[in-house]
C-alpha cells in the first residue's frame, strides 16, 4: 500500500500530516534527512536503533529532494520564463531565481525578449505602372510578447517573413518604379513597417518589428542596360538644367546692371544738359537785360570777350605801335614745339585752351578803340 492511499493511516514520510499540495520546507528536509543519516550509522532515534528498512526510506527521501531541487532555475535578465504545468501555460516569471515543480509536472521555456532578430527576403514585385523590380528587404525585430511569440505560430520567423512579403507587395503595387528605385526608398520602408506590424499585430504573434530597410532595389536583369541608359539620360537632363539655370543667375544681374548703369548715366546726361541749358538761358537773360540798359557797353564788351577768345588759341600776335607800323609777334618757341595728335572723338564739351604767356599792350590812344566800336556798329 502507497503512503498515501488512503485508510493506510499516517504513513507521511516528511511526518506532521501535511495537508496541503504545497512543496516542502527545504530546511525541515534537510533537517529530517540529516537525522535519518545519523541513525543510519548507529545512531539512535527515540532509543530505538533504526534497522535495514530505515535506510531504502532515506534513498527515497534523497532522491525526492533532488527531484525537488531541480525545479529550480534561473531568468537572466534580458529573458522571460513560461512556465508550462503538462504543457499548458501557466505563467510568465521576470528574471531572477524560482522555483516551479520539476519535470513531469511542470517545465520552463526561457525566451530572450532583448535579442534583435534579423530575417532577409528577396522577390520580383509588380509596380503600379506595370514594371517588374528586383526587391531585397531586411527585417528586424524582437519578442514583444513570449507567450505570444510560443504558442500563437507555428513558426514565428516565417509568419515575419510572410508578412513583411505581403506588406511590401501592396506598398510596391501601389507606387511608381521610378519612386521605389530613387527617392521614395525610405518612405516605401516605412510604409511597409508599419503595415506589416498591423499584419502581426492582427494574428497577435507577440512580435515587434524594429527596423525594416530596403537594402536594393532594381529592375530585372535582363532591362537593366536600357534602363541605365535611361538612368543617366535622365541624370544629363538635369544637368543641362542645372547648367542653364546658373548660366541665367549670371547672366541675369549682369544684364540688370549694365541696364542700370546706362539708366544712371542718360538720367545724369540729362540732368547735365538741363542743367547747361538752364544756366545759358539764364545767362542769355541776364545779358540780354544789361544789354537793354547799355546797349553800346555791352556790344562792345562782347566784342572784346570774343576776340579774346580768338586770339587766345592764335599763335601769332599782331602789336599796335603807336606812331608806327603794326608788329607783327610770331612766338617761335611754340610753333617749334610738337603738336599733339587730334583725338579720335572730340569731347562733347572741350575745355578752353590756355591763353599764351605773353603780355599785351593797351593800345594807346583810342584810334584802335574807335575803329572796333565802328566794327561793332
Amino acid at each position: 500500500m502507497a503512503w498515501n492511499e488512503p485508510g493506510g493511516g499516517s504513513r507521511d514520510p516528511w511526518g506532521g500530516g501535511r495537508g496541503d499540495q504545497g512543496p516542502p520546507d527545504l530546511d525541515e528536509v534537510f533537517r529530517r534527512l540529516s537525522r535519518r543519516l545519523g541513525g543510519l550509522f548507529g545512531g539512535r532515534r527515540g532509543g530505538v536503533r533504526v534497522g535495514g528498512s530505515g535506510g531504502g526510506s532515506l534513498l527515497v527521501l534523497a532522491a525526492l529532494a533532488v527531484w525537488l531541487l531541480s525545479g529550480i532555475y534561473i531568468v537572466g535578465p534580458a529573458e522571460r520564463g513560461v512556465v508550462l504545468r503538462f504543457g499548458k501555460y501557466v505563467e510568465t516569471t521576470l528574471p531572477g531565481p524560482h522555483w516551479h515543480w520539476p519535470y513531469p509536472i511542470e517545465r520552463v521555456e526561457k525566451v530572450d525578449v532583448d535579442r534583435i532578430r534579423q530575417a532577409e527576403h528577396k522577390a520580383l514585385m509588380l509596380t503600379q505602372d506595370e514594371n517588374i523590380v528586383d526587391v531585397d528587404v531586411g527585417v528586424q525585430y524582437r519578442v514583444r510578447d513570449p507567450k505570444a511569440y510560443l504558442f500563437a505560430v507555428r513558426n514565428p520567423e516565417l509568419t515575419v517573413l510572410q508578412a513583411v512579403e505581403s506588406a511590401i507587395r501592396e506598398v510596391v503595387g501601389k507606387s511608381a518604379m521610378d519612386f521605389v528605385l530613387t527617392e521614395g526608398r525610405t518612405e516605401v520602408a516605412a510604409r511597409t513597417q508599419r503595415l506589416a506590424q498591423a499584419i502581426l499585430d492582427r494574428y497577435g504573434t507577440g512580435v515587434q518589428l524594429t527596423k525594416v530597410n530596403l537594402k536594393d532595389a532594381q529592375p530585372p536583369e535582363e532591362v537593366q542596360a536600357a534602363f541605365a541608359d535611361a538612368i543617366k539620360a535622365r541624370e544629363d537632363e538635369q544637368r543641362y538644367k542645372n547648367e542653364a539655370e546658373a548660366y541665367a543667375n549670371e547672366i541675369i544681374p549682369k544684364a540688370r546692371g549694365r541696364a542700370a548703369r546706362q539708366i544712371a548715366d542718360a538720367n545724369a546726361y540729362k540732368a547735365e544738359v538741363v542743367a547747361r541749358a538752364q544756366g545759358e538761358t539764364a545767362r542769355f537773360l541776364a545779358l540780354l537785360r544789361e544789354y537793354r540798359r547799355a546797349p553800346r557797353v555791352t556790344r562792345e564788351r562782347l566784342y572784346i570777350d570774343a576776340m579774346e577768345q580768338v586770339f587766345g588759341n592764335a599763335t601769332k600776335v599782331v602789336v599796335d605801335v603807336e606812331k608806327g607800323s603794326p608788329l607783327l609777334y610770331i612766338p617761335l618757341d611754340r610753333l617749334m614745339r610738337p603738336q599733339p595728335e587730334a583725338p579720335q572723338a572730340a569731347p562733347a564739351s572741350p575745355a578752353p585752351a590756355a591763353k599764351p604767356p605773353m603780355r599785351r599792350r593797351a593800345p594807346a590812344g583810342g584810334r584802335f578803340r574807335d575803329l572796333r566800336r565802328r566794327e561793332v556798329r
